[in-house]
């Protein structure tokens, strides 16, 4: 089903067990987080990761009497498909045991999913749910429901232009929306002077050619044609490189990268691709040597003349491919 029969679905009540799946990581993380709060499961979830699927476990689990009266809420957010046998058995655990509850966040690719569909059905006493990208209209109505919750003062037209400065990730918006909220009244000159920029840098196309080792000449010039400067390229690069570092680690740590746990937020999905892709790539005695000349050129960017910086700044951009 698609998002508006599933809310009206859940006004029924919660369903006992829901595929989650589609291009919006938002709404996918909005209705884990509902259920967590409705259920008040907060602290007893079992959430399990990527390649911290077992089946056993998530059985074990689920075959369980509540601690303390409370529910058994089981989430599974993974790339891999569940074999159905192992789903339907899980499926079948919420039916049997009204404490039970069920969610699987598929993250792989949503036109695959079409399989997992049968272990959700009606006649399972499941739920899937496909969420797609929503437009400007319908993230904007999004925002206008998180501002409300935060007893926010925005305008429709200040929440437009976030989604504008942030090139319309929603999951990102509302990251901001709840850092602004402290100031009670948001408008656009508040946005322009707190929130960083993503769309005219181009970030994640810019690092990401840098990173392959591909030519960026065009992009920086076009970028210095907006109107940046070597500054603002230079924090976004700071910044990218944090990010690449965060991946790593907590590749190393837990196997698998959870966006949402690392960054506070879910990027679309091609920049989660591409930067696990360069994570996994770039050594970490690489990213140390990184950190190493960024901050040795930024030094020499402060005391530069204006003249000289832009050279300065196509020679770290060489300098950093001589180190990839």
């Amino acid at each position: 089903m698609y998002p508006r029969d599933f809310e009206a679905r859940l006004a029924q009540g919660l369903p006992k067990a829901v595929l989650l799946y589609g291009e919006n990581d938002y709404m996918c993380e909005h209705y884990i987080e509902r259920y967590k709060s409705e259920l008040n499961a907060r602290e007893d979830a079992l959430t399990l990761y990527f390649d911290e699927y077992d089946f056993e476990r998530a059985k074990g689990y689920l075959a369980q009497s509540s601690l303390f009266g409370g529910v058994n809420l089981l989430i599974v957010k993974t790339d891999k498909k569940i074999p159905k046998k192992e789903l339907d058995t899980l499926v079948a655990l919420t039916q049997s045991n009204g404490d039970n509850y069920f969610l699987y966040r598929y993250t792989g690719v949503p036109t695959q999913a079409k399989s997992l569909q049968s272990a959700f059905s009606d006649k399972t006493g499941g739920v899937w749910v496909r969420f797609f990208e929503p437009n400007v209209r319908e993230a904007t109505a999004i925002l206008e429901q998180k501002a409300q919750h935060l007893n926010m003062r925005i305008d429709r037209y200040a929440l437009q232009h976030l989604l504008a400065v942030l090139h319309n990730n929603l999951a990102l918006a509302a990251n901001e929306l709840e850092k602004l909220a402290v100031l009670g009244e948001v408008g656009v000159s508040d946005i322009d002077r707190l929130v960083y920029s993503t769309a005219p840098l181009g970030i994640e196309t810019l690092w990401g050619e840098l990173f392959e080792k591909k030519p960026v000449a065009p992009i920086i010039e076009q970028l210095l044609d907006f109107g940046e400067d070597a500054f603002s390229i230079l924090r976004a690069l700071q910044y990218f490189i944090n990010d690449i570092f965060l991946i790593n680690a907590y590749i190393k740590l837990h196997g698998q990268p959870d966006f949402r746990a690392i960054f506070g937020y879910v990027p679309p999905r091609h920049v989660q691709e591409r930067k696990q892709m360069l994570a996994l790539k770039v050594g970490s005695g690489t990213l140390l040597k990184l950190y190493e000349t960024v901050l040795a050129y930024e030094l020499m960017l402060k005391k530069a003349p204006p003249t000289q910086r832009e050279g300065l700044l196509y020679g770290l951009l060489i300098k950093i491919q001589a180190l990839l």
